[in-house]
């Protein structure tokens, strides 16, 4: 891939659930092209990271325990509004999706996806800006 400088894409992890978070993580960092520069559970701690390493990508989990999923992400649109946010998530919702792409996500994507078909999205993201 032909990439500015060959630097590798900068992703944001941000999922509630541990086990999915961890094996999100895992699977990023097999492909060299990309540096996973935080991963957590908690929205707030993601929006200051977002903050503070300006990721070039965010992977963010709407579908949350706290039911704060949608105040995330409108959260980090304002706080970081350069960087696109992949909503990803466990089933689909076609009026949380609408209300999603609304707040600002860049992508609406299914956990199911194949790690191909994710790592397309996010070169495409990153290639945009």
């Amino acid at each position: 891939m032909d990439r500015e400088q060959n630097r590798r894409a900068r992703v944001l992890i941000i999922d509630d659930h541990e086990a999915v978070r961890q094996a999100l993580e895992a699977c990023l960092q097999t492909c060299g092209e990309i540096e996973v520069v935080g991963c957590t559970g908690s929205w707030q701690e993601g929006v200051l990271l977002a903050q503070e390493r300006m990721p070039d990508v965010v992977l963010l989990e709407i579908k949350r325990a706290d039911g704060q999923g949608l105040a995330a992400l409108r959260r980090l649109r304002a706080e970081c509004p350069a960087v696109p946010i992949v909503v990803l998530t466990s089933y689909p919702d076609a009026a949380e999706r609408r209300e999603a792409l609304q707040a600002g996500a860049a992508r609406y994507l299914l956990k199911e996806i194949g790690s191909a078909y994710l790592l397309r999205e996010i070169y495409s993201l990153v290639q945009s800006r």
